[in-house]
């Protein structure tokens, strides 16, 4: 049974998940400071996958569907997302324009499905569109156009992922995700090998300090894991109406922890962008629900 009002303590634990999600982008930059990007991506899908596969039980979905999503998602999204935060865009620009999936996701569907914008998604579009075009017009040494276009096919390659997994329909999230990440680190790891070479690996996995490797965990276990997990146990108990908004905090989140780990600046320019995206984001997400309750 679903419940309608969000608890103290279930809100908190929402609140935790969308904490490690936008703080997750802050640990990103950390890491890539000592892995290279690509070897970075494949040591976190295969700490996410290993030993989990041996816990938990092989989702009851086509073995190309989750080869297809751990693919798509490990080397599409996060394998150019590390790349593009390897000194090519901030994180706290990377945790707020990557939210565009969003609107990935409902453009890919609709394509499949034959359905049409309505007047509120294009709205909403062309909001968070503005907020990347004020991003693209301020690009310098710490933004460039490299990491911001990087950071939008990250953000398609997530979206396709979100309809693979919805034409899945996995019953156990979690475990579909510990699955297809062993798709997910063997081509990671293998374009590591190509672009690094063996001695760059070598180094990077023997000078490592524990910060890095704490990375790699808070990337595993953290992200996907702990995040995945209770994310799927809110969505069991409560409409997604109710907890799928709370993702709008992820960038929040990421942008607040990239100012004060690391010092990211945060001009006008920068708050218009987020403002513009978020926005653009909470019109998508909330007037279907308010239009709802208007003809209810």
């Amino acid at each position: 049974m679903q419940h309608t009002t969000l608890s103290l303590r279930h809100g908190l634990l929402a609140l935790a998940v969308v904490a490690v999600w936008g703080t997750n982008f802050v640990v990103i930059r950390l890491g890539l400071d000592q892995f290279p990007p690509f070897l970075f991506a494949g040591l976190r899908f295969s700490l996410a996958a290993l030993p989990g596969v041996f816990f938990l039980p092989r989702p009851a979905v086509p073995w190309r569907n989750l080869a297809a999503y751990g693919v798509v998602i490990g080397s599409g999204q996060f394998g150019l997302l590390f790349l593009a935060m390897n000194g090519h865009i901030s994180p706290g620009l990377a945790s707020l324009v990557i939210q565009v999936q969003v609107f990935f996701t409902i453009f890919i569907s609709m394509a499949r499905t034959g359905e049409r914008l309505q007047a509120f998604q294009i709205v909403s579009f062309l909001l968070a569109i503005a907020g990347i075009v004020v991003i693209a017009s301020h690009v310098n040494g710490h933004t460039t156009p490299l990491g911001l276009g990087l950071v939008l096919l990250a953000a398609a390659c997530w979206a396709s992922g979100n309809i693979i997994a919805r034409e899945g329909a996995p019953r156990n999230f979690l475990a579909y995700v510990v699955w297809g990440s062993l798709f997910s680190a063997p081509p990671l790891l293998a374009m590591s090998l190509i672009v690094d070479g063996p001695t760059a690996i070598a180094h990077a996995l023997s000078h490592a300090t524990p910060s890095a490797w704490v990375a790699v965990i808070w990337q595993s276990l953290g992200n996907s894991w702990f995040g995945y997990a209770s994310w799927a146990f809110l969505l069991a108990r409560y409409p997604s109406a109710i907890i799928s908004p709370m993702a709008l905090l992820v960038p929040v989140f990421g942008m607040a922890a990239s100012v004060v780990w690391l010092g990211e600046p945060m001009p006008a320019w920068k708050l218009s962008a987020a403002a513009l995206v978020i926005i653009g984001l909470a019109v998508s997400v909330f007037y279907p629900r308010l239009r709802l309750l208007r003809v209810a």
